[in-house]
């Protein structure tokens, strides 16, 4: 799975945020090639600028890693 961040703040280089998509939960992508594109269909000069600019880069698709083996889950939870 991946997500989208962006960098509202160039001057501040911690201020990173997810992409939401419209209820409110983030976007999220089964396939990194879908991210990007959509990365670059919702913020096209941000990624146009990185392309082309040795600068500080403000959009990124982040990998988000899965528990497969539940070993969070509290003794009884089902879910």
């Amino acid at each position: 799975m991946f997500k989208l961040q962006v960098q509202e703040d160039e001057k501040d280089p911690r201020q990173w945020h997810d992409v939401l998509g419209p209820d409110g939960a983030p976007l999220t992508f089964s396939d990194q090639s879908q991210a990007r594109a959509k990365l670059e269909e919702l913020y096209p000069v941000l990624v146009k600028l990185e392309r082309f600019q040795a600068g500080t880069k403000r959009t990124r698709v982040i990998s988000i890693l899965t528990d497969d083996d539940g070993w969070d889950k509290k003794k009884g939870d089902t879910a």
